[in-house]
């Protein structure tokens, strides 16, 4: 029984391409949690505003809009492993620059919001090639437990990497956490060095409007795919509680607990990650998408409430493991249905269903904080998120009655699959 819930490494022994980029992704990952921390922190010192924090989501959201698309056709048409070369050096050179600016007597302000910006370029272009570069390096059936596999990876470093920097900031300072990441991504690239070159597919269109416009017709088309585009968006505008955390543990009076309360959604993640041995066993992933984005709406909402800093933790622990569910999958359905060719530019889409979310949503709970209080903020969004799934499980039966075995589009994709064997390196 025990063994039925450890993760399936599969994907892990058949592809050392799989371990480098996994390794890469780990390494990558805890860096960048530790500016995830350090930022809004800084951000906090500086004006003492929620808005303030709050709106790095908004000079995050229109590279991300602009750069998602036109990043996923970067993807189809290049070279993935040196789009994902290029943009994980510019990463590294941005921590630099944050860095250089904690250095000074005096920080400001518009270096943290231009670094914010251009970061969100970066991660934008960079993230559809990582995503379609996974089926070009894993078998079809291997999918669902390599999506898990590589979200292990990221709540390890979500877990490690707040908790450090919660230590790191109160006792050592900003700098350091930049410092840290920077090394990072230095490191990170060493692995990502050694994977083997992925180029585009014979039929790769050119990376313009028409190709891009393509993706989204092809989206528009699979109605399953919106509702799990809409989930997504749904329960991160509402319910994404990331902006408020410095202040809500100032309400508490538990300051100590910044770094814990910014670890708890990767923890309650990487729970179900080390227990994701059944999840290659569900098949109507749809349904599975909708209840877990409506718990973590619940969990989220009882995080407003609660009035115990370790209470909170706890549902906010509870919140991140949904929202992990969720993540798998949409993670599955994406990658087991998506054709070869459109790959990038489908997951440019996907990365705006998961990231606008998230960056509008740091934009409301901050402005509905500085407007009605912090608490007010947390626990209207998390009810908030449980309505729209709701409504959304009535207005998408597509999604709803999804089922791996014998969808059309997995179906065709799995027999084209089986046709020629995946790269193996």
């Amino acid at each position: 029984m025990a063994s039925a819930l450890l993760p399936d490494l599969a994907p892990w022994k058949a592809s050392a391409d799989f371990r480098r980029l996994w390794a890469s992704g780990l390494i990558s990952n805890f860096g960048s949690f530790l500016t995830f921390v350090a930022l809004p922190v800084q951000l906090k010192d500086l004006t003492g505003s929620a808005a303030a924090v709050g709106a790095v989501g908004a000079v995050q959201l229109i590279p991300l809009i602009v750069f998602g698309l036109y990043g996923g056709a970067l993807a189809d048409a290049l070279d993935k492993r040196r789009l994902i070369v290029w943009t994980e050096a510019g990463q590294g050179l941005l921590s630099a620059a944050l860095l250089l600016n904690a250095l000074l007597p005096r920080p400001a302000v518009w270096p943290v919001y231009l670094v914010a910006a251009l970061s969100s370029a970066l991660v934008s272009v960079q993230r559809p090639a990582l995503d379609s570069l996974l089926p070009r390096i894993v078998a079809h059936d291997d999918l669902p437990a390599a999506s898990s596999l590589n979200s292990l990876r990221w709540t390890v470093g979500g877990v490690a990497g707040p908790a450090v920097a919660g230590v790191v900031v109160a006792c050592a300072g900003l700098g350091w956490a930049y410092a840290a990441d920077l090394l990072t991504f230095a490191v990170s690239l060493l692995f990502i060095a050694r994977i083997a070159p992925c180029p585009a597919a014979h039929e790769a269109a050119r990376p313009d409007l028409r190709a891009i416009a393509e993706g989204a017709r092809y989206a528009w088309s699979r109605k399953e795919l919106l509702g799990t585009y809409a989930v997504d968006l749904a329960a991160m505008f509402l319910a994404m509680p990331l902006a408020v955390l410095p202040f809500l543990a100032d309400d508490l009076h538990a300051e100590w607990a910044l770094g814990l309360m910014y670890a708890t959604f990767p923890l309650g993640a990487l729970v179900v990650g080390v227990t994701s041995g059944w999840t290659s066993r569900v098949h109507r992933h749809g349904r599975m998408v909708v209840l877990s984005a409506a718990l973590w709406g619940l969990a989220v909402a009882a995080a407003g409430i609660a009035g115990h800093v370790w209470l909170v933790l706890l549902l906010l622990t509870v919140a991140g493991g949904c929202d992990m569910v969720s993540g798998v999958f949409r993670a599955a359905m994406w990658n087991q249905t998506i054709p070869d060719e459109l790959r990038g530019r489908l997951a440019g889409i996907e990365l705006l269903s998961y990231s606008v979310g998230p960056q509008l949503g740091q934009v409301r709970s901050g402005g509905v904080a500085a407007w009605t209080g912090v608490r007010t903020s947390v626990w209207s969004g998390g009810l908030l998120c449980v309505g729209a799934m709701g409504l959304l499980a009535l207005c998408l039966p597509g999604l709803m009655t999804y089922d791996a075995r014998t969808d059309e589009h997995a179906v065709r994709l799995r027999e084209r699959r089986a046709a020629t064997a995946p790269t193996q390196v």
